[in-house]
């Protein structure tokens, strides 16, 4: 039997503007270097032009997205008799909400424009509309799932 502590994941708390904890998440991971002020300031301008946008609740319209853009199954490659398979493998619920984060974000950096928040709240938008570059990488990971599906039985 293993004497190892389990490791717990130290889960962000929620933001103190929106008390919301996905705004938290995604605060954190447009952060670079240290600078939380600037990366809150984007988001509280994010929030505003899609608020002018689609005249809804920019939170509403920021969680829909998420949970648009959220996977349900990806491909991790497993070593099994010397070769190398690509197993599907559900995806477990944070770390779904962190890889449609950084989906979103990896979308709006690729966009074309000159203003980040602009960029990214047009991304947000596409993804609540189920259009865009994230919703194209998740259906892209399906895909490949879905295609690799027979390797399933190698689960470990």
């Amino acid at each position: 039997m293993s004497r190892r502590n389990i490791s717990r994941k130290n889960f962000p708390n929620s933001d103190t503007v929106y008390d919301n904890f996905i705004v938290s998440l995604i605060i954190a991971r447009i952060l670079k270097k240290g600078k939380k002020s600037l990366a809150e300031r984007i988001i509280k301008n994010v929030f505003q032009i899609l608020e002018e946008k689609t005249s809804l609740n920019a939170i509403e319209v920021f969680e829909k997205a998420v949970k648009n853009v959220t996977p349900t199954v990806e491909v991790k490659a497993c070593r099994v008799g010397g070769s190398t398979y690509q197993i599907p493998v559900e995806v477990v619920g944070f770390r779904g909400t962190n890889l449609s984060l950084k989906w979103i974000l990896r979308a709006a950096i690729n966009r074309s424009g000159k203003n980040f928040s602009i960029k990214l709240a047009n991304e947000i938008i596409d993804a609540s509309k189920l259009t865009g570059n994230a919703i194209r990488k998740k259906e892209e990971t399906h895909k490949m799932a879905e295609a690799n599906k027979a390797f399933a039985h190698f689960r470990y």
